[in-house]
């Protein structure tokens, strides 16, 4: 099996979608990472090079690729090792899914390279290890819809339970990240632990609104849904114009708009690619007339995942 290769891509995503905090999350088709893989015989992961992102580690217990592979091996009671070189076109603290991409790629390929001996769910899992490493917590609102495509639902986390949904076919993404790096850790810490009764029955009615709007394929429903109680309101403060991002971002017909992951990127939800086009506009004027750096993109829900490149 030594020598066998492989290169593969997966995709930034935007979880949490304002009302499924860690529960929700899809795919983007830009911009993604690529992770090149080769099996060997030596029972170790070596990481060659990384491009596009000279600041992370090369050691594989504190790359998210390694520690993926690592676990991969192990799983699949192998001896054999990895060599890796990864090309980052997802900015790590993007809010847009830098670590998960890596890791869903990293899983994906390890899983062809060992003879496909893993389910879906067993991928899932192991890209959740490389989020533990980025993150300290092994969630999954990123990492499967990098591995999987489209939108999906984290029903439960024990056991895990990975719930694919219905994508309307006008649905676009328009993502604006600001050049600014929140740490996902530094957000989660502004969360309070224990949220009002009220509170989270409003939030689990725009969930529960969001995915029948998904299924009915209604706009306006959709739209309505998009409302985070929870952690919007804590978070929107480490983002700079953000509140100008969203007004403008619904003044130019998106469906709805919040922060993407734990930011700073900012998503809008549209319908059509004509809207999109039309939001993407508006929010990067907003951007500019704020005199902050960004990068700007627009692509409908991706349905493909990781993939071979």
């Amino acid at each position: 099996m030594a020598g066998k290769r492989i290169r593969v891509k997966a995709p930034a995503t935007v979880s949490n979608l304002s009302c499924g905090f860690d529960v929700l999350g899809l795919a983007l088709d830009e911009p993604f990472d690529v992770v090149d893989l080769e099996l060997t015989d030596t029972g170790t992961v070596v990481i060659d090079d990384i491009r596009g992102c000279g600041r992370l580690s090369r050691d594989p217990e504190q790359n998210v690729v390694g520690v993926v592979l690592k676990a991969a091996s192990a799983m699949a009671g192998s001896s054999t090792g990895f060599r890796v070189s990864i090309e980052k076109g997802i900015r790590p603290g993007s809010g847009i899914g830098s670590s998960s991409a890596s890791a869903a790629a990293a899983a994906f390929g390890a899983n062809l390279l060992l003879g496909e001996k893993f389910t879906s769910s067993e991928m899932v899992r192991l890209a959740m290890e490389g989020e533990r490493l980025a993150s300290g917590a092994a969630h999954a609102d990123n990492v499967s819809p990098a591995l999987l495509g489209g939108i999906i639902l984290v029903r439960s986390y024990e056991p895990l339970d990975i719930v694919r949904l219905h994508v309307p076919p006008e649905l676009y993404c328009v993502v604006i990240h600001p050049e600014t790096e929140i740490k996902t850790s530094v957000a989660r810490g502004l969360l309070e632990s224990q949220v009002p009764l009220t509170t989270a029955v409003r939030q689990w009615g725009n969930l529960a609104g969001l995915v029948a709007g998904l299924y009915r394929e209604d706009y306006d429903l959709i739209g309505r849904s998009l409302i985070d109680f929870v952690a919007e309101p804590k978070r929107s403060v480490l983002i700079e114009g953000f509140d100008l991002l969203k007004s403008t971002a619904m003044e130019c017909g998106a469906l709805g708009a919040g922060i993407s992951g734990s930011g700073p990127a900012v998503f809008a939800l549209c319908r059509g690619g004509d809207s999109a086009a039309a939001v993407m506009k508006g929010m990067s004027e907003a951007m500019k007339s704020q005199g902050i750096g960004f990068d700007a993109y627009v692509s409908p829900v991706s349905r493909r995942g990781a993939q071979v490149w």
